[in-house]
């Protein structure tokens, strides 16, 4: 199977590194993606900041550039709102969509709406600086770079498109403080369209379970619905 990996915010492809090493081993293939305006060197034009409708067309463009081996597109935190925009361009394409701790929107929905209170005071003072990128937080990597506000607030259009939809998992991190994922991890438990795991290491699941994820994502079953 191909995976392809989508970060959340302020990361790009390289959270994914030891993941991708395990399911390489394993004789899957694994992009992984970092996203417009996330790169090592910084964007390109900092006046002009990716947004969310950015962030769908660069995937959905990979997704669309590739063969026809299946695929799985996963994404973290945020990415969950860039692989459920890619799935409504693209599900036909897709034979499982993983949100790995990650937003899961409806129409109209963005990574502000769905959020805490929490992350949201978070965006609104790292962007303080210019209203446009927000800093990167404690704690987190030396490769993360700052995150476009506008992805963050944009609102997602989905079409429901009603043809047969690829598989769909959803991997909790656990019960971590201030995760706004708590109460959609039980609505998809008890929703017999989604498949649900738990690696309670907190949000970053790729970062302190590599191991963990990749197994879980090597023995996904093929083209479940």
């Amino acid at each position: 199977m191909k995976f392809v990996m989508v970060p959340g915010g302020w990361q790009g492809g390289w959270a994914f590194d030891s993941v991708a090493a395990d399911l390489h081993r394993d004789g899957h293939h694994v992009e992984a993606v970092t996203l417009a305006g996330l790169e090592p060197d910084g964007p390109a034009d900092m006046d002009r900041p990716p947004n969310l409708d950015t962030h769908i067309a660069q995937v959905a463009e990979i997704i669309d550039r590739g063969d026809e081996t299946p695929v799985a597109l996963c994404g973290h935190s945020y990415g969950g709102m860039v692989i459920a925009g890619v799935a409504d361009r693209l599900g036909d394409r897709l034979d499982q969509l993983v949100f790995i701790d990650a937003y899961v929107p409806d129409d109209g929905d963005s990574c502000w709406s769905l959020t805490s209170d929490d992350f949201r005071e978070l965006f609104m003072a790292g962007a303080r600086a210019d209203g446009r990128w927000v800093a990167v937080p404690e704690g987190l990597d030396p490769r993360a770079r700052p995150h476009p506000l506008a992805s963050f607030v944009q609102s997602i259009t989905l079409g429901g498109n009603p043809s047969r939809g690829p598989g769909r998992t959803f991997i909790s991190g656990g019960a971590w403080a201030g995760s706004p994922f708590v109460t959609l991890t039980e609505r998809l438990r008890n929703d017999s369209g989604w498949r649900v795991h738990e690696i309670p290491v907190g949000h970053n699941i790729a970062r302190r379970d590599p191991h963990g994820l990749a197994a879980v994502l090597g023995a996904l079953p093929p083209d479940s619905v």
